[in-house]
């Protein structure tokens, strides 16, 4: 036993003692806490703290007794108490610690992975857009050059060129809105003016401003309701969705094919379907379809007569536009094509 008034050589001697003892009994404690650590290498975190906690702890009484030579006096008594608070009281601590740390950690890397997603997202956006910005851009330079060159001086053939780079602009200013309002959607700039809105207009609507494209493409485009809801929404943004749905969708469908607009309720909410006749999307790139960029096709060059083709962000824009109704959109494989969901909330009564 160390008496206060020893001295430090006494001490000394003493610890010199004391130290293989409590080595022997303390030091097997420790390496089981190791190999308990090694073996909760991949569980939780709370788990891992409550074991860091407790071999310390564990490892301090069982060197007291092992010194003490389980000679239970006052002061080892009080010594075991003290053991015994203190692990009342860190392990909880540790528990809750570990848990707390664990979710902040799952958050951080969640956040790491959303923003090299998002960085992801913005470098193949800016690439493919900076190509499909090219492309009608050549195209409009080569066309004036040739005029202002007099190349092509025939009224017909200068009549053509202007209607070529007219078609050309248009398809420009189409993807420069598209850039605009994504960038509106994804900056959370999008204020809605929400409204009763009647899917009958919206569908009638978006169903005439394609025709044009659907009699180039042979598609016929039938739109049928089990009931026409009204729904609560921004007329605006909701005619944009059911267009780019459309358009979308004729795109894709060979010519003589059908496209179906069906319109419904659903489990309270207004539900808008957009059938095609695609021939079904790859079950590895389904859950791709409403990436900003995605287009389904590794040829980025759009195809003859493609004034209509955009820059692959209708489906990202129609997306971001349905969940800022409150609504949702879903795609799935269906018969020979795809079958695109919107469900959205209905109006108040």
């Amino acid at each position: 036993m160390i008496e206060p008034n020893e001295s430090f050589s006494q001490f000394l001697a003493h610890i010199w003692h004391i130290l293989p003892v409590a080595l022997a009994v303390a030091l097997p404690i420790a390496l089981l806490g190791g190999l308990l650590l090694y073996w909760l290498r991949h569980r939780s975190l709370a788990s891992t703290l409550t074991v860091l906690v407790l071999v310390p702890v564990l490892a301090s009484l069982v060197g007291v007794l092992g010194v003490s030579g389980f000679m239970f006096n006052t002061t080892l008594t009080t010594m075991l108490v003290v053991c015994l608070l203190v692990a009342l009281i860190t392990v909880p601590v540790a528990i809750l610690l570990g848990r707390a740390i664990a979710r902040r950690s799952v958050w951080e890397h969640e956040a790491r992975e959303r923003e090299r997603a998002a960085e992801a997202s913005r470098r193949e956006l800016v690439a493919w857009i900076s190509h499909d910005l090219r492309s009608p851009l050549s195209g409009i330079r080569a066309m004036a050059e040739a005029l202002a060159d007099g190349v092509v001086a025939e009224p017909e053939e200068v009549a053509g060129y202007a209607g070529r780079i007219s078609g050309e602009a248009t398809r420009l200013s189409a993807m420069v809105d598209d850039l605009f309002e994504l960038s509106r959607i994804t900056a959370g700039a999008l204020e809605l003016t929400l409204s009763a809105v009647p899917l009958r207009d919206i569908v009638s609507d978006a169903v005439a401003a394609q025709a044009p494209l659907a009699r180039q493409k042979r598609v016929r485009v039938l739109a049928s309701a089990q009931s026409w809801p009204v729904v609560s929404g921004s007329d605006p943004e909701l005619a944009r969705v059911v267009r780019n749905l459309v358009s979308n969708a004729i795109r894709h469908t060979p010519p003589d094919g059908t496209v179906a607009v069906q319109v419904g309720v659903e489990d309270g909410n207004a539900l808008l379907s957009v059938n095609d006749s695609c021939g079904g999307i790859p079950e590895d790139e389904i859950g791709r379809v409403f990436d900003v960029a995605y287009r389904g096709t590794q040829a980025r060059t759009p195809e003859r007569g493609a004034s209509t083709a955009g820059g692959g962000l209708g489906l990202a824009i129609a997306k971001g536009l349905v969940e800022a109704h409150r609504g949702k959109i879903g795609v799935r494989n269906e018969g020979h094509g795809c079958r695109f969901e919107v469900r959205l909330p209905l109006a108040a009564p």
